[in-house]
């Protein structure tokens, strides 16, 4: 049975672009916003909690985190400092929890519901929420700062879970997995302006020809490939990304963004880092992401996420092999801008289209399963960058320094090597993609790169 002969598919596939495809945007991308406010806004209020607890008076130099408290890894005590960290990392935890399972939720959300027209688009505008965080400043006692920026980050997160529950379940999901037809038309009639027929007997032999399941030999016959170009791709790029967002902080007063702790007080030191991560996200961070969004449809996934990982590897290595003359006042805007550039890659690359590769190219059945798996290896990458990368730079040697560019240059070529294990999505419905569709599986064909065609346009 063909996705061709259901009309539940057809419609969703060709339905014009509608105004609650845009609210699905919103309501899937303010996962992206909480996720956002939660990596960005650590590094200051990790700042003014090094300040506030870790003020050393005989040195009467500013405090500053200890490493491993940095990377919260810091669980146990009950003395003031420790218990701080300790309750911080309790709750950063359960953020992880619900942010992991928003992850492939969001993707799967979206990608069920858009035609397959606009579907790249669409995902990568999600994602690029993560580039809309707000940043705060005022001059109140920095430990009062501290925590009115993380208390803001659950306002997304109860707007989330507001807005979620009135969504309705996703058409393919009901008709091809619950087999309800009737249920899914219904759905789609609220939200969508689509007419969708009850074909139960269709969608019952429809399932019956697609109703393998993730750990069988069916599933890693034809998405085997997928799911290991999926997870290590996002895992080689997390190595990258992460570090990038963890070191900022302490490439800024190269690059003269920002001043030494010592010269200015704990609000002013926070609002600097505030500065400067805003004019790192508008030059590099914000263009990249809605590039992806304008280009997705006429590039495709494949040819992002192979130029995205070349460009960071290419910016990398230069920034390790040049750090010496990079690393001064003279050269700041050199530094500045190969390191926006490496963010502006990012983006515009593989971390906008590792979490749209995974939302297209597994049948529905585990569609979510898969892209789960492959944001849970992304995350074991920021773990690396985290302990590793970033216990291996601490104590701020130039030749380490250069020496992990260098690494972390060799982790994004080997991202280029593994997008090889994944295939061209761009205008092809979510069955055709997945095999579901005809019985043949776009693994079971040669991972060449795909011919370049124009798409339609926007509805």
């Amino acid at each position: 049975m063909s996705s061709k002969n259901l009309d539940v598919l057809n419609a969703l596939d060709s339905a014009r672009t509608q105004l609650y495809h845009f609210k699905a945007i919103v309501i899937a991308g303010m996962g992206f916003f909480t996720d956002a406010s939660d990596l960005f806004c650590i590094s200051t209020v990790s700042k003014l909690l090094g300040r506030r607890y870790y003020f050393d008076p005989t040195s009467n130099k500013p405090g500053k985190l200890p490493h491993i408290v940095k990377n919260f890894g810091y669980w146990s005590g009950l003395g003031c400092p420790r218990a701080v960290m300790g309750t911080l990392c309790f709750f950063r935890f359960w953020l992880g929890f619900g942010i992991g399972g928003d992850y492939p939720l969001s993707a799967t959300i979206m990608s069920e519901y858009a035609n397959k027209r606009t579907r790249g688009a669409f995902l990568a505008a999600v994602f690029a929420m993560q580039g809309v965080d707000p940043i705060f400043s005022t001059e109140p006692e920095a430990d009062y700062v501290r925590r009115i920026v993380l208390m803001l980050g659950a306002l997304p997160a109860l707007l989330t879970y507001y807005w979620r529950m009135k969504m309705p379940e996703t058409a393919r999901y009901t008709a091809l997995i619950e087999v309800n037809a009737k249920q899914a038309a219904a759905d789609m009639g609220r939200v969508l302006d689509v007419e969708i027929q009850a074909e139960q007997e269709k969608l019952a032999q429809f399932k019956a020809a697609n109703d393998y399941k993730l750990l069988s030999t069916e599933f890693f016959q034809c998405h085997g490939l997928h799911l290991i170009g999926t997870m290590t791709t996002w895992f080689l790029l997390d190595i990258a990304f992460y570090n990038q967002n963890l070191t900022q902080k302490g490439i800024f007063p190269t690059m003269g963004l920002t001043s030494s702790a010592s010269a200015v007080s704990a609000l002013g030191e926070m609002f600097e880092t505030a500065r400067a991560m805003f004019i790192i996200a508008l030059l590099g961070t914000f263009p990249g992401y809605w590039f992806t969004v304008f280009f997705i449809e006429k590039i495709g996934r494949f040819y992002i996420q192979l130029v995205g990982f070349l460009m960071m590897s290419i910016f990398m290595l230069i920034i390790g092999v040049k750090y010496d003359y990079l690393n001064t006042k003279e050269h700041k805007w050199y530094f500045a801008t190969l390191y926006g550039s490496t963010f502006f890659f990012a983006n515009f690359g593989p971390n906008s289209t590792t979490f749209v590769l995974p939302a297209e190219l597994f049948l529905t059945r585990v569609r979510s399963t898969c892209h789960a798996l492959s944001a849970a290896s992304g995350k074991a990458g920021a773990m690396i960058s985290a302990f590793g990368v970033q216990n291996y730079t601490q104590d701020g040697d130039v030749n380490k320094i250069k020496k992990a560019m260098m690494f972390l240059a060799f982790t994004n070529m080997l991202g280029f090597c593994c997008t090889f294990l994944v295939t061209e999505t761009k205008g092809k419905s979510l069955e055709e993609i997945s095999g579901e569709d005809a019985g043949k599986s776009e693994a079971e064909m040669t991972h060449k790169p795909p011919t370049y065609r124009p798409e339609a346009s926007w509805e």
